[in-house]
């Protein structure tokens, strides 16, 4: 008889991926973070003065 798919062992190998290499990560998104707050508080001043 045919062995089934669900009889089968499959080897599957999973690879850990490196976490430790998030600082560039962490300052894109501090500056991503600033360039908005600058551009927010800039265009409410423009709406004040206006």
């Amino acid at each position: 008889m045919a062995k089934t798919e669900l009889n089968r062992k499959i080897e599957t190998k999973t690879e850990v991926e490196d976490s430790s290499n998030l600082k560039g990560t962490l300052a894109s998104v501090f500056i991503l973070g600033a360039i908005l707050i600058i551009t927010w508080v800039g265009l409410y001043m423009l709406f004040l003065s206006r």
